[in-house]
């Protein structure tokens, strides 16, 4: 049995190049692991700390102090245990940090011994991390966010994501080709149009759009331009990401001009889910807004996916809370958010027993790690968000479905519609 020798963290760079941390897990079979963690720009006020240094290094955004933690205080507490033990190997975390939002050693330092070990581990088995996360043939129908708003991108849309899912294929390989082709379409009708084909943090175009609705519309003529049909090959899907504009009382729409209570933007949604072929809501209201959130899923849960992403962080208490009170019946999953992989299958196996869907996410800053991608079949999710087919920390994860597809052969299945199948239309 393999017993982890060392781990070993570095600072290096996200995709938007802030500091971030990696960290090398080192077996005494001589298997090795790397894992890299990703970091929001629109993060939630209930996910675990990100440690940064401060000061004036890198904008205060530097992480060595979280590297020092894993080099100086992880690294002799994990030596000995068994990679294999991953919950063993995370507890040893926790209790070292005996903090509730892992203040103490960074939830960034965490997280990266966390999922290296699990490489280390699957290495050290001859196995594929999907296969050692516990197998799994469903390849997950993918969320490519085509257009950037909010808080990834400039002068764009009020609403953060505006994306396509290719749900009546097959195969992922021809979801994938389907999104990258819309994707095309999208870029050649925005650059006829004289507006900007320049990329947001998530490799979507973002151009000046005088209304959210906009961007929609652009969606469905791209859609149709790639020779697809919206709501059968095509479907869309939103993160509005409402925290971001909510001020206090009201949700500020600038693109709009108006100032809306929670029951009149639920009632926008309505509308968009009747004229569009809308099959999934992210963070339709803002993070707090319990009342509302159960409201929007009266009203709108048996025809779109509502999914809660800084509602819940991935964090099994919050999911509770949702679950017992109806609010969502879908939870974005984030390894970072709650800061352990033992932590996220939790989340994820309490999202998935109360019959909602799981959906694996990226973050805006990420890394050429592909972790997300094995996971995502390992539990059969049925759905990945992680950008537009643009950017290499975007491909990176999707040519990574397109190897594990490969390799599964004919045990590969793809979700397409069948996350929605619930859903009435």
């Amino acid at each position: 049995m393999a017993r982890i020798k060392n781990v070993y963290a570095s600072e290096i760079l996200d995709s938007r190049g802030n500091p971030t941390v990696e960290a090398v897990a080192y077996l005494d079979d001589g298997a090795t692991g790397w894992a890299a963690v990703p970091s929001g720009a629109s993060t939630g006020a209930h996910e675990a700390v990100e440690l940064r240094d401060g000061g004036s290094r890198y904008g205060g955004k530097g992480v060595l102090t979280a590297v020092a933690n894993v080099n100086d205080r992880i690294a002799p507490c994990v030596r000995g245990l068994d990679p294999a033990d991953q919950q063993g190997v995370d507890q040893a975390m926790l209790d070292l940090d005996d903090t509730i939002g892992k203040s103490g050693l960074g939830a960034n330092a965490i997280l990266a011994v966390s999922l290296a070990a699990a490489h280390a581990a699957a290495r050290s088995a001859g196995l594929p991390l999907y296969r050692h996360l516990g197998g799994g043939a469903l390849l997950p129908t993918p969320m490519l966010n085509l257009l950037n708003g909010g808080r990834h991108a400039t002068d764009s849309t009020d609403f953060q994501e505006f994306m396509v899912m290719p749900i009546g294929f097959g195969s992922f390989a021809e979801g994938l080709r389907c999104g990258a082709e819309v994707y095309q379409a999208l870029r050649g009708i925005v650059s006829a149009r004289g507006m900007s084909t320049n990329v947001g943090d998530e490799g979507g175009v973002a151009p000046s759009l005088p209304t959210n609705e906009a961007a929609v519309e652009l969606l469905v003529e791209a859609i149709e331009k790639a020779g697809y049909r919206p709501g059968e090959d095509c479907a869309l899907a939103l993160d509005v990401a409402a925290s971001e504009f909510y001020d206090g009382e009201r949700y500020a729409l600038a693109r709009e001009g108006v100032a809306l209570t929670s029951a009149e933007l639920i009632g926008y949604y309505e509308e968009w889910v009747k004229k569009y072929p809308i099959v999934s809501i992210e963070d339709g209201l803002t993070e707090d807004d319990w009342e509302g959130w159960a409201l929007l899923t009266e009203r709108l849960g048996s025809r779109a996916q509502l999914v809660g992403d800084d509602l819940f962080t991935t964090n099994p208490e919050r999911i509770g809370r949702g679950i017992a009170e109806r609010t969502a019946n879908a939870v974005l999953v984030k390894l970072n958010q709650i800061g352990s992989l033992t932590e996220t299958r939790a989340a994820i196996r309490m999202t998935q027993a109360a019959g909602w869907n799981a959906v694996i996410s990226h973050r805006s800053g990420e890394t050429e790690d592909t972790t997300i991608a094995d996971l995502s079949v390992a539990t059969s999710a049925g759905q990945i968000k992680t950008g537009a087919p643009a950017r290499s920390e975007r491909v990176a994860k999707y040519n990574r479905l397109l190897r594990i597809e490969a390799e599964l052969g004919s045990e590969a299945e793809y979700a397409g519609a069948s996350p929605f199948a619930k859903l009435r239309r």
